[in-house]
C-alpha cells in the first residue's frame, strides 16, 4: 500500500510539473517564429552596444536612452560595465547618441538603469526618473536634466518596501509616479519559480512623498507602463500574458480596469505618440530565445503600433520584425515626427525614418 501511494504521488507530481512546463513555454511563446518586416531607411546607432532598454522622447525631439541593463537570467555583453544614459537630438539630420554626464556624488559604479520616464515642470525644468538596480535591488533615481552641458544632476534616490522589483515607471509629477513590479520576489531563483508556476503576484504601485500604495495587481509580469495624452488612462503591458491593460486614472490616483487588448507577442515597454495617442511597443516574439540565449538561435525583435485602443476594434500593425540578425531582443519603440527609435534589452539600437 505504501509503495502504491508513493508511486501515485510521484505520478501526480510529474503530471503537475509537465503541465506547468507546457504553460510556461506557452507564456514564453517558445515555438513562435516571426516573419520579417523591413523598414527601408534604418541604421544602427553608433556607440550603443550594450542595450537601449527604454527610450523617452521630449516634445522638442530630445530622446533619452537607458543602456547597460544587467537583469537576472538575461544576457549582458558587458556585465562589468556601469550603465549609461544617452541623449539623441532627433531634430538633427543625422542624430548621434551622446552619453550624458552625471553629477558627482552619484554611485556610477553600481548604476544599472532599466525603465525611464520624463516630467516637464511648469517652469520647464525637465526631470528624468530612472529605475535602477544597484546590487540587484530596486531604486528610483531622480535627476534634473541640464541641456546646456548635456548633464544630469542627481537629486535623490527613492526606496520603498513596495518598490521591490521595479521594471518601468511613468512620472506623474516632479516627485510622483506609477511603477510596475515585474515580480513579487526579487531573488533570481524565486523569480524563476514565480514565472514557472504562473503566479499572478505582480503589481503596480503609485508613489508620492505623501502616499505609497498598490493600485493594480493580478499580473503575471507587469512591464511597460505609460499614460494617454489626455492623462485619463494608464496603459500597462503584461509581458507574460501577451496583452496591454487599459486602466482609468482617478483623482485619488487609484486605477480601475477598462479593457484588455490581447496580442500574440511578449509586450515590453510602451511609448505614446502625443499627437495621435497611438501606442508603440517593442516586443519579444519568442521569450524562450530571450531567456535562454543562443548565438546560433538569436532572440528576435518586433515593433507593434496600436491605434484606437479605446475603441471596440483597435488596429494593430506590425511595423518592424527581425530574426535577430540586425536587432536582438527589442524592448521599446518610440517615434517623433516621422522618426523611429527601436531599443533592445542588451543589444544595440536602431534609428529609422518612417
Amino acid at each position: 500500500m505504501g509503495k502504491l501511494l508513493a508511486v501515485a504521488l510521484v505520478g501526480i507530481a510529474a503530471a503537475l510539473v509537465a503541465e506547468r512546463l507546457l504553460a510556461f513555454r506557452s507564456r514564453l511563446n517558445a515555438s513562435r517564429e516571426v516573419a520579417p518586416v523591413s523598414l527601408p531607411n534604418c541604421r544602427l546607432i553608433k556607440g550603443i552596444e550594450t542595450g537601449s532598454e527604454d527610450i523617452d522622447i521630449l516634445p522638442n525631439g530630445l530622446a533619452f536612452i537607458s543602456s547597460g541593463l544587467k537583469y537576472p537570467g538575461l544576457m549582458s555583453f558587458a556585465p562589468d560595465k556601469p550603465g549609461e544614459i544617452f541623449l539623441m537630438d532627433l531634430n538633427e539630420d543625422n542624430p548621434r547618441a551622446v552619453e550624458l554626464r552625471i553629477s558627482r556624488g552619484f554611485d556610477l559604479a553600481s548604476f544599472n538603469p532599466h525603465g525611464i520616464s520624463t516630467y516637464i515642470d511648469r517652469d520647464d525644468t525637465v526631470y528624468l526618473f530612472v529605475v535602477n538596480h544597484p546590487h540587484q535591488k530596486s531604486t528610483v533615481e531622480l535627476f534634473k536634466f541640464v541641456e546646456d552641458d548635456n548633464s544630469l544632476v542627481h537629486l535623490k534616490t527613492i526606496r520603498h518596501d513596495l518598490l521591490t522589483s521595479v521594471n518601468d515607471i511613468v512620472a506623474m509629477g516632479p516627485d510622483s509616479f506609477y511603477a510596475t513590479n515585474d515580480h513579487y520576489f526579487s531573488e533570481f531563483l524565486l523569480m524563476f519559480l514565480e514565472m514557472f508556476l504562473g503566479l499572478t503576484w505582480s503589481n503596480v504601485i503609485y508613489y508620492s512623498p505623501k502616499e505609497v500604495k498598490e493600485v493594480a495587481s493580478g499580473f503575471y509580469s507587469a512591464n511597460g507602463i505609460n499614460i494617454s495624452p489626455d492623462r485619463k488612462y494608464i496603459y500597462i503591458a503584461d509581458v507574460l500574458d501577451h496583452n496591454v491593460h487599459v486602466m482609468e486614472k482617478h483623482a485619488n490616483w487609484s486605477l480601475t480596469h477598462v479593457k484588455t487588448l490581447q496580442l500574440d507577442t511578449l509586450v515590453d515597454n510602451l511609448s505614446i505618440d502625443p499627437h495621435t495617442g497611438d501606442i508603440w511597443t517593442g516586443c519579444h516574439p519568442n521569450g524562450m530565445k530571450l531567456f535562454y540565449y543562443d548565438p546560433e538561435n538569436l532572440p528576435a525583435s518586433e515593433v507593434l503600433r496600436i491605434q484606437s485602443i479605446l475603441s471596440e476594434q483597435p488596429v494593430v500593425t506590425r511595423v518592424y520584425a527581425d530574426n535577430g540578425s540586425v536587432l536582438q531582443g527589442s524592448s521599446v519603440a518610440s517615434t517623433h515626427q516621422g522618426k523611429l527609435l527601436i531599443g533592445t534589452v542588451f543589444h544595440r539600437a536602431l534609428f529609422c525614418h518612417l
